[in-house]
């Protein structure tokens, strides 16, 4: 059984769990797997997690399932999830579904609270254009984005000429792309983008993140080369205070990263401030991920 792509029309979403809260039921809950959902190079498992009268929807991702990636170690992309969890509750602003690492039917693994997409019916993208990521990402015509728009890049959609790719000129997208350059996530997607009830915005899969070299790629570069908004800057002055050997944030990313991983998010932090700006790509490999959806 596949489970579904979204919450279907009709169906009541379990009541808004506080974050602690969650992170308890997902820790010490009962987890019975109801599909596989689809589509997803790895093993990724929806469940329903129960203890006494609490109930939610989650997905669990075990270690068994995993891929080999030749530039990761086996085995480790669970962890990587949770750590990239840790590092947003650090910052304050709530960017990734609650996470825990937790043994399941299927072994160790990551657990995350499913999250309800928002009615998608909202504003069309800039001139009507083909859209993705609830209004969040598109494709236009033209050299120039329109106003409440950013450019990326340009894209070979098999017209007369590429379109160009936009994201919204959001702040809870240029929160993201700024923990996404705290991470190091190898892998921003427009599908990972989850609008949520009432104005939220979250993101997932985040597994390929906290290498030790620059693996940077994403769809949210139109920031690129900008001044760091002022509370982007009072974050990783916060994120700095944490990673420290004896720092809060320190600890609770020592089970789940090498030494080695934690230092070099602890530079890579450094640096963002040292800079004042959003990276750029560096030119070295693709800057965007392969599929970008």
């Amino acid at each position: 059984m596949s489970a579904p792509e979204r919450i279907p029309p009709g169906r009541v979403s379990p009541p808004a769990l506080a974050p602690d809260e969650a992170r308890a039921l997902l820790t010490g809950g009962e987890l019975t797997v109801a599909g596989r959902i689809r589509g997803a190079s790895n093993a990724v498992l929806f469940c329903t997690v129960a203890d006494g009268g609490r109930t939610a929807e989650c997905v669990y991702k075990p270690v068994a399932g995993e891929r080999p990636l030749w530039d990761f170690p086996d085995g480790t992309l669970a962890q990587r999830e949770v750590a990239a969890y840790e590092v947003s509750e650090a910052t304050g602003w709530g960017l990734v579904p609650p996470t825990v690492l937790r043994d399941g039917p299927f072994g160790e693994g990551m657990c995350q609270l499913w999250i309800p997409s928002a009615d998608e019916d909202g504003p069309d993208g800039p001139d009507g254009a083909g859209e993705t990521g609830a209004g969040l990402l598109a494709l236009v015509e033209g050299d120039e984005p329109a106003a409440g728009w950013r450019a990326v890049g340009y894209a070979e959609t098999g017209g007369a000429r590429p379109a160009l790719l936009v994201h919204a000129d959001d702040v809870r997208l240029r929160r993201l792309a700024v923990l996404d350059a705290v991470i190091n996530n190898g892998d921003r997607k427009g599908g990972h983008l989850l609008p949520a009830p009432g104005g939220r915005l979250y993101a997932i899969d985040h597994g390929v993140t906290f290498h030790t070299d620059d693996k940077l790629r994403t769809l949210l570069w139109g920031w690129a080369g900008e001044a760091l908004a002022a509370e982007a800057v009072a974050v990783l002055h916060r994120l700095a205070d944490g990673l420290p050997a004896a720092g809060p944030l320190a600890a609770r990313l020592a089970p789940l990263l090498t030494p080695a991983e934690v230092a070099a998010l602890r530079a890579g932090a450094a640096a963002l401030l040292a800079s004042g700006r959003h990276p750029a790509p560096s030119g070295e490999w693709p800057a965007i991920p392969w599929p970008p959806v």
